[in-house]
């Protein structure tokens, strides 16, 4: 006889301790006893609190703001627009000058923070990481802009790269919630019928907002990045629309109608791990081009940038890149 959901009894477990794995270099082991003893964020405002949301972010951009500092003198940059929408234009100091395509980046923050001095410093961290010329979109966000507004942003500067660039030069980037916006432009795209550009780099993406993935559970408290879920972030950032609608939630989009060829990050301690391995084998199923890394004891963003294994998921990305653009 069949149970309900309600029904089935959970997995119960002991208090334990957990440690940083010797299977990983000691740069990443000391990354995850370091960030296990950070500061945590304040509480989450009520979603009508407009003043504690904008607060609660201003606190989150900070904290971003400061890990992502040491990569800011590594690229220039430069504040422009695409289609009326707010980038920044990225060029990495060691840039080749044989380097070919350009990147369109789409930052993270749980689709409510990462905005301004922010979004051009994950730029930057993106831009180096993938070896490229970049634009990143500082896209409109909640309080005042919830949803379509990050997204209309996203496919207007993406119709306007295109008027500079084929869409076999352009490569299409987002980590965490800007792997969401960048699976949903993907979709969006395609529905509008504008070419879909030579391949999408989604990094521990988050693809499901209603959180329905099992690592929601086992990942909780031991990604040391992220250690609970995003939900009252996403609604905000839905403001009423269904969170499984697929410009919301990626992962429910109908892949056989077309998706570029991609490219997945993830790891064994991150809280997007559901994410990333259900969206692969919804490309697998519809066919598509892509690629799956999960690379061990990894938390939500990677080691901080500067480990062996932040390394060599960089050597991965500019590998994808540059096979999607031959």
């Amino acid at each position: 006889m069949n149970k309900t959901a309600d029904e089935l009894q959970p997995i119960r477990l002991s208090a334990r301790e957990i440690p940083p794995p010797t299977s990983i270099s000691a740069q990443a082991r000391t990354y995850l006893s370091l960030a296990a003893q950070q500061y945590d964020m304040p509480a989450r405002p009520a979603l009508d609190d407009k003043a504690g949301w904008k607060n609660w972010v201003a606190v989150a951009d900070g904290a971003v703001g400061a890990m992502m500092a040491g990569f800011d003198q590594l690229a220039e940059h430069e504040a422009t627009e695409l289609g009326g929408v707010p980038v920044f234009l990225i060029k990495p100091n060691n840039l080749p000058a044989n380097s070919r395509g350009v990147l369109l980046d789409i930052h993270g923050g749980a689709l409510v923070m990462g905005g301004g001095s922010v979004c051009c410093s994950m730029g930057k961290f993106m831009a180096l990481r993938a070896g490229m010329l970049t634009y990143t979109i500082d896209y409109r966000m909640p309080p005042d802009h919830p949803y379509p507004a990050a997204l209309d942003d996203c496919i207007a500067a993406y119709r306007a790269l295109l008027k500079l660039y084929s869409s076999a030069e352009i490569i299409v980037s987002g980590s965490s919630a800007g792997g969401n916006l960048a699976a949903a432009l993907m979709l969006r795209a395609r529905d509008e019928g504008l070419p879909l550009p030579a391949g999408v780099v989604l990094l521990t993406p988050e693809v499901d907002l209603e959180e329905t993935g099992d690592s929601f559970h086992t990942n909780r408290d031991i990604d040391v990045a992220l250690k609970t879920g995003l939900l009252e972030l996403s609604l905000l950032y839905a403001n009423g629309h269904d969170l499984t609608h697929p410009y919301l939630s990626p992962l429910f989009g109908d892949f056989s109608k077309g998706f570029p060829p991609t490219f997945l990050q993830t790891g064994t301690r991150d809280l997007f791990l559901s994410n990333t391995v259900r969206m692969h084998r919804g490309l697998l199923k519809a066919k598509i081009d892509v690629e799956l890394h999960v690379f061990e004891a990894m938390p939500h963003g990677g080691f901080g940038g500067n480990t062996p294994e932040d390394q060599e998921l960089a050597e991965a990305v500019q590998l994808f890149v540059q096979r999607c653009l031959k």
